[in-house]
């Protein structure tokens, strides 16, 4: 999600916009500014260059703060003072000379979810992915179908493709087909899959791009700090069952009464061939033996880990927690991908040989390019940011405001989560948005006792919520042109207008479930995710 594209009904939308109320005036408004933005890449740039200039000012006006970490904890100056470290100087530049490429090329995101993706592009471009979801679908009962669509809306995620090219115009078919209001379907799918963009059961490409941002930000006050891909994986599994029936409800209770039944003459075209094709006999063939596949793959993992002396267990402490299974589970996202898509690819004539496997993964590389040219430049940022010593001192005084107010009680979470859902109005991008503020929020909440595991799933609430509401949300445009299929006067106003009641309840939904979870019931987030940080 980084860039919008661009509405085939601009006209209209205007036109719309001039006759509505403050709703549509609020909604031109955020486009307007997401348009004023630059490219997330271009951003960035900027970014790495305000923060030389800032650095030289800075420490010409002599910027420092107190180091809150006891004496002789990992990365404190024997003074305990943190100076900022102008990158306006010689030594400066030949840092950012000497250290341009290794920034890049040991920025953890770029490796491991570039891995992830490749066994994710075995199983999308075999067709398991897409067989899956239909599967699940259209093989619900008529009174389950919303909830099937919301479900496998959400777990289309892991490829985020799959869900809004392949599910989103599927479901509008599928309520069509039933007698319900297309839009209906088409809503229920794309709030599973924008607005539950960060749940799903499985661990995927989001989980190590975010934890590869997570652990710099927290190193600005812990040096030897890890945050693995798993650090959210509980309650990212629990979400999933949250905004599925949320969703429903939605849907339900919400959405389609509003439609009301649908009238096919608002088509713009003749819906008399919106037929939808069942899983063949082969398909469902390949499913059996994919499903056969992940429970060998599932078991031998297993006998890894669920022994006491597994062999990929902590080697010191015995335990899953901090083991190498979890420390390396890029790499069995991977194989349980990798090997049940070749499988059903072999079972249904997609994938023959080594030859179709590497022309999958090549295919999901080279569309790859712009993420590899963003994470360059978010690499910059991220590095420049913690040479300058800058995140660390804004952490500081942004933690001793806190304090002050004191803000460091589990509502701070509740800002932090709106602060992350306004700016995702504008900033779509998951990773360009935590790259820009993980930096900031991650030390200034672990400085008042949180751990950045927690925190980076609150984040995921808060990026998440807002992509149904926002033009920036780069398959919006898509999203507006399935729907004008059936509604031919439909603009950007409508379909936020539509959306709009997901939005608000997911967000009251997400965070209660939040805060009963970590600090109700006092579950981790995570495997081995602690919820409060202790120097």
């Amino acid at each position: 999600m980084s860039d919008s594209i661009d509405s085939p009904h601009t006209s209209q939308d205007e036109n719309q916009v001039a006759k509505g109320g403050w709703f549509n005036r609020f909604l031109a408004t955020v486009e307007f500014l997401g348009n004023m933005l630059p490219h997330p890449i271009t951003l960035f740039a900027l970014f790495c260059i305000a923060i030389i200039l800032f650095s030289g000012v800075a420490d010409w006006f002599g910027l420092s703060a107190i180091d809150p970490r006891p004496e002789g904890s990992a990365g404190r100056d024997p003074d305990g003072v943190i100076e900022v470290v102008s990158l306006l100087s010689a030594e400066g530049l030949q840092r950012i000379v000497t250290g341009l490429v290794t920034n890049f090329t040991s920025f953890a995101p770029l490796g491991t979810v570039l891995v992830a993706l490749l066994g994710v592009s075995v199983a999308e471009h075999s067709g398991l992915l897409s067989a899956a979801m239909r599967g699940m679908v259209m093989g619900a009962s008529k009174r389950l179908v919303t909830f099937m669509v919301v479900f496998a809306a959400i777990l289309s995620n892991t490829a985020s493709e799959l869900g809004y090219v392949v599910l989103i115009p599927l479901a509008a078919m599928i309520f069509h087909s039933l007698g319900r209001h297309p839009l209906a379907g088409l809503a229920a799918a794309f709030a599973g899959v924008s607005g539950g963009y960060s749940a799903n059961l499985l661990l995927g490409t989001i989980d190590p791009l975010l934890a590869g941002i997570t652990t710099p930000a927290a190193q600005m006050i812990d040096p030897t700090y890890q945050v693995g891909a798993e650090a959210n994986w509980y309650f990212m599994m629990i979400s999933v069952f949250l905004i599925a029936i949320l969703g429903t409800l939605v849907t339900e209770k919400i959405v389609e009464p509003r439609l009301g039944k649908y009238n096919p003459d608002e088509a713009s075209e003749d819906l008399a061939q919106n037929n939808i094709a069942g899983l063949t006999d082969k398909e469902k063939s390949g499913l059996k033996w994919a499903g056969f596949s992940l429970l060998v793959v599932s078991l031998l993992l297993a006998w890894t880990v669920v022994p006491a002396d597994g062999i990929l267990r902590n080697p010191e402490t015995g335990l899953v927690a901090h083991s190498p299974f979890l420390k390396g589970i890029v790499v069995f996202i991977f194989v349980t991908f990798g090997i049940p898509g070749f499988v059903y690819g072999r079972v249904v004539g997609t994938m023959k040989n080594d030859k179709d496997v590497i022309n999958a993964m090549s295919k999901s590389m080279s569309s790859m390019g712009m993420y590899i040219v963003l994470v360059f430049f978010a690499a910059q940022f991220v590095a420049f940011f913690k040479w300058t010593n800058l995140g660390t001192i804004l952490a500081i005084n942004g933690a001793a405001l806190l304090q002050a107010l004191s803000l460091t009680g589990p509502e701070v979470f509740v800002l932090f989560i709106l602060m992350c859902a306004l700016v995702n109005l504008t900033l779509g991008s998951s990773s360009a948005q935590w790259a820009v503020t993980a930096p900031i929020f991650v030390p200034m909440l672990m400085l008042i006792g949180y751990a950045p595991e927690t925190i980076q799933a609150a984040y995921r609430i808060g990026d998440s919520v807002t992509n149904l509401i926002t033009p920036m949300m780069s398959y919006f445009g898509l999203i507006l042109a399935v729907a004008t299929k059936y509604k031919k006067d439909m603009g950007i106003g409508t379909l936020v207008a539509t959306m709009l009641p997901y939005s608000l309840i997911f967000f009251v939904g997400w965070v209660v479930l939040f805060y009963l979870w970590v600090f109700v019931l006092g579950m981790p987030v995570g495997p081995g995710a602690p919820t409060y940080y202790t120097p």
